[in-house]
């Protein structure tokens, strides 16, 4: 009887600790997409994973600013790299979003690139039927992609 017990007690931990331990390879869906996802943050929400850079551009002080783009999350939003021995003031990345090429501008976020060598990023904006860019401005001096 003891042993009886012992086995059923053994097999309900097991089962127990395998519904709470997600299985290898396990994917999450995004926290958010879209418009849904403007200025919430691509790594709470999931959005990192998949993100490729779609545009960048470098300034002649070696600051970088890429568009970083989810397909999951249909969002984007701006990676500021700063080169080592840089200064942080007055110096932002941002990403813009457009209704147009160019025209009918939406919205943008920015990030203060970092103190040291490294990079930061901003919040999203979302969906897939606009256009984007990311600036970097160093000083009121701007510089900006192409548009995607």
């Amino acid at each position: 009887m003891k042993r009886m017990i012992a086995k059923v007690a053994g097999v309900s931990a097991a089962a127990m600790t395998m519904a709470l331990v997600p299985l290898a390879g396990t994917s999450y869906a995004a926290g958010c997409n879209a418009a849904g996802c403007d200025n919430l943050g691509p790594v709470s929400q999931g959005c990192d994973g998949d993100a490729v850079t779609k545009a960048s551009t470098v300034n002649g002080n070696g600051f970088k600013a890429e568009l970083r783009w989810s397909n999951a999350c249909q969002a984007g939003w701006v990676r500021a790299t700063s080169p080592s021995g840089s200064q942080w003031w007055a110096r932002y990345g941002s990403i813009e979003k457009w209704g147009g090429y160019g025209t009918d501008f939406k919205r943008s976020l920015t990030v203060q690139f970092p103190y040291e060598a490294g990079a930061d990023w901003s919040n999203m904006l979302g969906g897939g039927t606009f256009y984007y860019r990311v600036c970097i401005n160093d000083n009121g001096t701007v510089n900006c992609s192409n548009f995607w």
